[in-house]
């Protein structure tokens, strides 16, 4: 059995490749999907298939289309959700794909430091695990596979 995990959350380190890396270490039967993580691409593929916008705010929603769709799309096909809420930037993202997450009925892992339990304290009731760290999500997503 192979599961899909949605890895949602800031793209702006490397979490996600030291992640999947570990997961790969341990020879777990994971394959990993999320967001766009080329951020240049992310906010200007709407233009890039609809053409030039008239000014930012219009390239913004354009963008947010592709990104929504392709969310979407991703978050559907995926058995969990992984959710990374980080202390050094806003989290907007990670919030609405962990929002999706449970509005779709998919298992979320909610990853957060002990310094945010309480701004992410409703999120996390409505999560099926909260951990402080990736290392411990791939802990509860290695437990799934364990038989004995």
């Amino acid at each position: 059995m192979e599961i899909t995990v949605y890895l949602a959350g800031q793209i702006h380190d490397d979490w996600r490749r030291e992640l999947k890396e570990k997961a790969q270490e341990k020879g777990l039967p994971i394959h990993f999907t999320g967001p766009m993580e080329n951020h240049s691409r992310s906010d200007n593929i709407g233009e890039e298939i609809l053409g030039e916008q008239p000014n930012k705010i219009a390239k913004d929603e354009a963008a947010s289309q592709m990104n929504n769709l392709r969310t979407r799309v991703l978050l559907n096909r995926s058995d969990v959700v992984l959710a990374l809420f980080g202390e050094e930037y806003r989290q907007w993202n990670s919030a609405m794909d962990a929002g999706a997450a449970i509005a779709l009925n998919k298992p979320l892992i909610l990853v957060r430091p002990e310094k945010l339990h309480h701004a992410l304290k409703e999120l996390s009731e409505k999560a099926q695990v909260t951990v402080e760290t990736p290392e411990q999500a791939l802990q509860a997503l290695s437990y799934i596979f364990e038989t004995e």
